[in-house]
């Protein structure tokens, strides 16, 4: 097994993805909007990546967040609301926003686990900042670190609950970032001191199973490199300083804020510490190349894969439309 997430062209294996991913035995899948047409189209590729993986557990993620980072969408599929709402009720009753957020998770997961997607990219724990960047906005739960360890705990909780994996992003937080990593690589000044208000969130909900990188350098810590690929922040701060011990990810290995080939990125970011590469956009040159670059998991990787997939498909069986009920009526309290 190589220690890479693969992207999807389209709604189905084609022959050379398939012929590709059978050699490469990647660790795992992503969709996106293109991979999501409606719940028999989803059902059967969700089940064809585990037929040609053999793995009962394979871990198939998807961004599903809410608000603008929603993969499945109308018609087919509900919207739900931004992270920020969540905040909104919070500043005026945080146990109802709680119980919302955790209600929503449910329902996500709900949603998700019907056409076999067990890896939700949600919560981001990236404490809001007066100027940051749009890319994160309404994504966010908020501007104080408890509150946003509370939603985001919550929200892990309910999806958790209907046997939906979580990811906490991005370590160690974005929300200093003025600029778009997709587009261009931010670069954050803060000293140490100010950047313990942004790890608070990660240290409290640091026995979440999954965690995902930020393409950001912050100065305090490695001057030099981007989280993803420092191994001083990976090591010091992400492993030790937060006590994550889980599966950590890059954000996406593509984006902009990252130079140098995608095979280069892939090999750097693993040698960094991570434990897997997120490659998202199904180009199979790209995809040969990381395959071709990288060795296979190493044996740590795969005990926190395991530990975090162990509870992948345990749902509890509480209707959609009750979870969704039950958040719009909190929410309304706003």
């Amino acid at each position: 097994m190589k220690p890479v997430i693969f992207g999807l062209s389209g709604p189905m294996l084609t022959a050379d993805e398939a012929a590709l991913f059978r050699e490469a035995d990647p660790l795992g899948y992503i969709l996106f909007g293109r991979n999501c047409v409606d719940r028999a189209q989803m059902r059967a590729l969700t089940d064809a990546l585990r037929d040609l993986s053999g793995r009962a557990d394979l871990p198939i993620l998807i961004d599903q967040e809410g608000g603008r980072v929603a993969r499945m969408r109308p018609p087919e599929w509900p919207a739900f609301p931004a992270p920020a709402a969540f905040a909104a009720l919070y500043d005026r009753a945080p146990s109802s926003a709680i119980a919302a957020a955790k209600a929503n998770g449910q329902a996500i997961g709900t949603m998700l686990a019907e056409v076999g997607v067990t890896v939700d990219a949600l919560p981001l724990l990236d404490v809001a900042q007066p100027d940051m960047t749009g890319a994160i906005g309404d994504r966010s739960y908020g501007a104080d670190p408890m509150q946003v360890a509370a939603l985001g705990r919550a929200t892990l909780d309910g999806l958790a609950a209907v046997g939906v994996v979580g990811i906490v992003k991005h370590m160690p937080g974005h929300g200093r970032a003025r600029v778009d990593s997709h587009l261009e690589l931010p670069r954050v000044d803060a000293s140490d001191d100010e950047l313990v208000i942004d790890l608070r969130p990660f240290r409290t909900l640091a026995h979440a199973p999954m965690a995902m990188t930020a393409h950001v350098v912050f100065s305090a810590w490695d001057a030099d490199r981007p989280a993803t690929l420092s191994p001083t922040v990976i090591r010091e701060v992400i492993r030790t300083r937060i006590g994550f011990d889980g599966l950590l990810m890059t954000d996406d290995i593509d984006m902009k804020a990252l130079s140098g080939t995608p095979a280069d990125k892939a090999a750097a970011a693993i040698a960094a510490g991570c434990d897997v590469v997120l490659d998202c956009w199904a180009r199979m040159d790209e995809m040969t190349a990381i395959a071709d670059r990288l060795d296979v998991v190493a044996p740590e990787s795969l005990a926190r894969l395991d530990r975090a997939m162990a509870g992948a498909g345990k749902a509890t069986g509480v209707p959609f439309a009750e979870l969704v009920a039950k958040r719009d009526s909190l929410l309304a309290l706003t």
